[in-house]
């Protein structure tokens, strides 16, 4: 069966659109009629279909055209307005991605103090843990996904880093060039490099995962063509210089973390992003005197995914936290963090990967 869809565009003289939408706009005319008085003329180019009609009842509307070339398209401009009224935007196809400058903040953001959780995405439920999203820089999300099935597509995130860390439960995911199915379990963390194809298949127990995308918004793109999982597994591919990293818990080796009196496990994510960012979870080691501390990198999230703990912040109120809570530490801000349960464990995401950190001898 043959099935076509346009889009009506009303005119009031068809005579004076068909030069600017096949000239201009370098459509092709496939139709028009009658041909004494034509009042309708349909016209096709750039993966659109449209039927300009004389007196069609709706507003003449916009179109975008994205081209690889938007400066050799219609002499440059970047603004039109067809005869019809139609407001036409010629845009590049594939703009850069942009990493605005991160605005600074200390931000803490208690699970006691949410607002219900939104359903977003193939019915995921979202919860925001940066509200200010620092100015674009980064998004921070405490996701839920229903067990079951999921309702995805082959996807990909055009991103500067994307991080999947499984708090609760567990989930199936197949990503190209990595094999079969992909088991993530409470602990356990995926970086999802740049425009890297994906699928989530089933998530069960209650899963739980922290999600961070740098910059905050950032386009999600179905692939309809490719199939996962993909015929070959190359496990040193590299996308924009970043490799995937599926870190297990089981393999994770404490030693002495960039903060006193604490321990860490490193998921390999700054060797693997050469750098881009770090991410470590920290628990307390041995008796704990607690340190005043600044870090000299541009972005340091923590999310608290077990225990208590009390976060100090130079001119601040302490902030007593439990699982659940997350904070963001600006650049060169003294905090401390004290009074650790024995349980405390903390996912801390980092950018860059490394980044100095100085003692504080006195507030």
């Amino acid at each position: 069966m043959d099935t076509r869809a346009e889009i009506r565009l009303p005119t009031s003289e068809l005579r004076d659109d068909l030069p600017f939408y096949t000239k201009t706009l370098k459509m092709r005319l496939d139709m028009i009629y009658p041909a004494d008085d034509p009042e309708v003329a349909v016209l096709s180019g750039h993966g659109l279909r449209i039927r300009i009609e004389k007196g069609a009842p709706e507003a003449p509307g916009t179109l975008r055209i994205l081209t690889d070339d938007p400066d050799g398209f219609a002499d440059g401009k970047r603004e039109l307005v067809a005869p019809n009224g139609t407001r036409i935007e010629i845009d590049e196809l594939n703009p850069p991605m942009v990493l605005p400058r991160t605005e600074h903040a200390f931000v803490v953001r208690r699970l006691a103090d949410q607002a219900p959780w939104i359903i977003g995405r193939a019915g995921m439920e979202y919860r925001d843990l940066i509200p200010t999203r620092l100015g674009g820089a980064m998004i921070a999300s405490h996701i839920r996904v229903p067990d079951g099935p999921v309702p995805d597509m082959v996807h990909f995130h055009k991103v500067g880093f994307q991080l999947i860390f499984c708090i609760n439960g567990w989930v199936d995911v197949l990503y190209e060039d990595q094999g079969g199915t992909r088991r993530l379990h409470a602990g356990d963390c995926f970086i999802q490099p740049p425009q890297i194809r994906h699928k989530v298949l089933h998530a069960a127990d209650g899963i739980e995962v922290i999600e961070i995308g740098v910059p905050a918004e950032h386009v999600t793109e179905i692939d309809h063509t490719m199939e996962l999982p993909t015929p070959h597994e190359r496990p040193d591919r590299e996308w924009d210089g970043q490799r995937f990293v599926h870190s297990l818990v089981k393999d994770g080796i404490f030693t002495p973390f960039r903060i006193p009196g604490f321990e860490a496990r490193d998921t390999t994510i700054n060797e693997n992003t050469k750098g881009v960012a770090s991410v470590m979870v920290a628990r307390p080691s041995g008796v704990h005197s607690p340190v005043w501390t600044r870090h000299e990198g541009d972005i340091l999230f923590n999310f608290v995914m077990s225990g208590t703990m009390v976060l100090e912040g130079e001119g601040k109120e302490p902030y007593r936290l439990e699982k659940g809570d997350a904070f963001v530490i600006p650049p060169r801000m003294a905090t401390r963090y004290s009074d650790p349960s024995g349980d405390l464990q903390l996912l801390e995401v980092s950018l860059p990967g490394s980044f100095e950190t100085q003692v504080v001898e006195e507030i």
